[in-house]
This record gives C-alpha cells, sequence and structure tokens, in this order.
C-alpha cells in the first residue's frame, strides 16, 4: 500500500533540488554550503482563517521552484524519498527563469 503524504492548513510540501551555485560560467560547488535550501513544491494545504475569522487561501502554487529556509522545515523520509515541510510563510522566494 502506497503512502502519501497531504498538507494541512497553509503547510506546503517540498521535493529538495540539488542547488548549483554560479560565479559568472562557473560553476563553485563549496560555495553553495551556506544558501537556503532549494526544492520543488509538490502539494500545498488549501489555506488558514485570520484571527478574525477570514480564510486566507495559499498563493504556493505545485510546481514552483522555492527556497526555504535550513532550520526550520520538518525533514520527512516516506518509502525511501526525503520531503521537506514547512508553512508557506517560510518560504523564502520563488525561483522563475526570464
Amino acid at each position: 500500500m502506497s503512502k502519501i503524504l497531504e498538507p494541512k492548513f497553509s503547510n506546503v510540501i517540498i521535493e529538495p533540488m540539488e542547488a548549483e551555485t554560479y560565479k559568472g560560467n562557473i560553476i563553485v560547488p563549496d560555495a553553495g554550503k551556506d544558501l537556503p535550501l532549494m526544492g520543488k513544491v509538490l502539494a500545498v494545504g488549501p489555506g488558514k482563517f485570520s484571527v478574525t475569522g477570514e480564510f486566507i487561501p495559499t498563493s504556493t502554487k505545485v510546481g514552483q521552484i522555492v527556497l526555504i529556509p535550513k532550520m526550520g522545515p520538518i525533514s520527512v523520509r516516506l518509502e525511501g524519498t526525503e520531503y521537506y515541510i514547512c508553512n508557506e510563510e517560510m518560504i523564502y522566494s520563488e525561483i522563475k527563469e526570464i
């Protein structure tokens, strides 16, 4: 029987990705040690209620590539695969190609 992770409230599930650091056109492998974690959003919870009772939907979308802090997200291993679970508010930035 397979298992899946389903986020609740405004939590997101992120698949870790290998971060590459570029210096001009040269990849610098050791320079990325102090950078935030990078990953692809696999699932997003529906949102949460504010203190006034207003429903606030999540704005993060499945498929986005995001940066999250090293400290804070929960690291979960399910059926041999690692995932990060964090609140949408922990996401530093989306990485977009232009």
